[in-house]
C-alpha cells in the first residue's frame, strides 16, 4: 500500500498563508527547492483542494522561460509527470493534464487510491489535509518552517484536533528554514 504524505510550507507560528491571504514569504530558496524536488520524485499522485490546485497549476505550463533555474525546471517535470486529483465543490472543470475533479473530499476514494497506487501520494492544502488527517489516511506530515511569524491566517495543521506525531527527520537550511518530518502515530 502506498503512503499518503502531507507537506506544507509554514511560518514558525504555523500558518500557510497570513491573515491577508498572502504566502509570498513562503517562496522556497534554491537549497530548499532542491530538497523538495528530491522528496517529490517518489510521488505518483497529488491530492489537492481547490485553492492549492489553483496555485500549483502554474507548473502545468510548458513555457521554459518561467523556469529560471534548473531546480525550478526539474520541479516542473516532476509535477507534470504525476496524476492530480482536485477535491472541490465549487469548480465545474479542471484544465491541467492528468487531473481528475472530484466534487468534495472523498475518504473512501483516497483509501482506494492508497491501496491501488504503485507510488506514494501527496496531499496539499490545509483544508483537504485536515479532512484526510481526521479520516486517519495521512501517514506522514512534513513541515518546512520559515523563520518568521505572521501572526494569523490559515493554519497548516487543523485547529482543535489532536494528531499524535513521531519525529523521524529534521534538517536546517542555510536560509533558516527548518524541515521536520513526522510519522502519524
Amino acid at each position: 500500500m502506498a503512503r499518503l504524505h502531507y507537506a506544507a510550507i509554514a511560518s514558525l507560528d504555523g500558518y500557510v498563508v497570513d491573515s491577508a491571504g498572502s504566502f509570498a514569504w513562503a517562496a522556497p530558496g534554491e537549497q530548499v527547492h532542491a530538497f523538495v524536488n528530491d522528496r517529490e520524485r517518489g510521488i505518483g499522485t497529488y491530492l489537492y483542494g481547490r485553492r492549492m490546485w489553483e496555485v500549483m497549476r502554474y507548473w502545468a505550463s510548458e513555457d521554459s522561460e518561467d523556469d529560471r533555474s534548473p531546480v525550478s525546471a526539474a520541479y516542473r517535470r516532476i509535477w507534470q509527470s504525476a496524476d492530480k486529483v482536485v477535491f472541490s465543490g465549487s469548480l465545474s472543470s479542471v484544465d491541467t493534464p492528468r487531473t481528475t475533479l472530484v466534487p468534495g473530499f472523498d475518504a473512501d476514494l483516497v483509501g482506494r487510491l492508497k491501496a491501488e497506487a504503485t507510488a506514494d501520494l501527496s496531499i496539499g492544502g490545509p483544508t483537504v489535509a485536515a479532512a484526510a488527517l481526521s479520516a486517519g489516511l495521512v501517514d506522514e506530515v512534513s513541515l518546512y518552517l520559515h523563520p518568521l511569524a505572521v501572526g494569523g491566517g490559515t493554519p497548516a495543521l487543523p485547529p482543535g484536533a489532536r494528531t499524535d506525531l513521531h519525529l523521524v527527520e529534521q534538517h536546517t537550511f542555510d536560509d533558516g528554514v527548518v524541515f521536520l518530518r513526522y510519522t502519524v502515530a
